[in-house]
């Protein structure tokens, strides 16, 4: 009786002791990067624009009037990209990214480059065998431009933000996981983008010791469970996190377990399916939103998990719903009990694959 009711408390107080190292954590990394950053230009400005392509990706992120361009789009987007670029003065770009040589995120990208020039174009490959890839070269090569394999470790500045690349750290048959990662620093805020790096490189990534802690995310392969990780999400912790994303898509993106992973994260979700176009904006410590359309709009509703124990095997480390026939089985001194599901993910318990907690 007495060995219960301890460990009826220890369940109790160890909830709490979680959460208290979290917040420790996080300060002691808010800490590290404030001394380590560069305040932002006296008079300076930062804005990331997440471009609604449907279901693909683009991004432009300007910076003291400098330009940078992460993908494009399909191909089928290369006027709307040639537009925005136009509408928000981006005639000169400092940096172009192609993240990977997927369509979906360099088919924009020949739009791009009719509209405006580019100092560096970035690529994890020189060649691949598509029509898209063979016209963002025909178009680099008409300004007298080639592109860069970037290496992990490289950094530059973008006006008064700092920029890093991250990533890929391996090399990989599987494109998804050759994405550019790269991560951007202005002031004491930080915005990270992978691409449609899947979990086996972000195990790869972390294994690297690259600093993945991030303001924003941009969730990677359009919310796909196939990324974002329970344990990459611990590492970035992002206080926000964008999806871009097509309304109504075939693949079934942002994934339901994904969202989920991003509610037991507590990160604030938008959604270009949702919101259209949206924009990132930052003062160096803060960052403030403005969306195309429904501001307000329920991106990722709230579930009653915090209304929910779960019960935890510390042999396998996975948790699972209180009548899933695993947890009936757990031998009593290999079960624990949590009273959220974020303690059990933060204590590294995976959800388990018959009940889906």
């Amino acid at each position: 009786m007495k060995r219960s009711k301890r460990r009826q408390r220890l369940n109790w107080v160890l909830p709490a002791l979680i959460s208290m190292a979290l917040v420790l954590a996080i300060l002691l990394v808010t800490e590290n990067r404030t001394e380590a950053n560069l305040p932002p230009a006296e008079g300076g400005s930062f804005e990331i624009h997440f471009i609604d392509v449907g279901q693909a990706d683009s991004a432009l992120v300007i910076c003291d009037g400098h330009y940078m361009l992460i993908d494009g789009g399909n191909a089928e987007d290369s006027d709307l990209v040639y537009s925005y670029l136009e509408r928000h003065g981006a005639k000169h770009l400092d940096y172009m990214v192609a993240s990977h040589a997927h369509e979906d995120h360099i088919g924009g990208l020949s739009g791009a480059l009719n509209y405006a020039t580019v100092d560096t174009a970035f690529s994890p490959v020189t060649e691949y065998d598509t029509k898209v890839f063979q016209n963002m070269l025909k178009y680099l090569e008409e300004q007298g431009k080639r592109l860069t394999i970037p290496s992990p470790g490289e950094k530059f500045d973008l006006g008064s933000a700092q920029v890093e690349i991250l990533g890929p750290v391996k090399e990989y048959d599987d494109t998804n996981n050759t994405s550019i990662v790269l991560r951007i620093d202005y002031g004491n805020t930080s915005f990270l983008f992978t691409g449609d790096m899947e979990t086996i490189a972000e195990g790869d990534l972390i294994d690297s010791g690259a600093n993945l802690q991030a303001t924003v995310l941009k969730a990677g392969h359009h919310g796909s469970n196939t990324s974002t990780s329970y344990r990459f999400l611990r590492e970035v912790m992002p206080q926000y996190t964008v999806i871009s994303v097509g309304e109504g898509n075939s693949y079934g993106h942002p994934s339901e377990e994904v969202l989920g992973r991003f509610r037991d994260a507590g990160t604030e979700v938008y959604r270009t399916d949702m919101q259209g176009h949206i924009i990132a904006e930052s003062d160096g410590t803060a960052v403030t939103f403005r969306t195309e359309k429904e501001a307000d709009t329920a991106t990722n509703p709230t579930g009653n998990s915090a209304l929910q124990t779960y019960i935890g095997n510390s042999g396998t480390k996975k948790f699972h719903l209180p009548d899933c026939s695993s947890a009936k089985n757990i031998q009593e001194e290999k079960r624990v009990v949590f009273y959220a599901r974020l303690h059990a993910v933060l204590e590294g318990y995976e959800p388990c694959s018959r009940c889906k907690p």
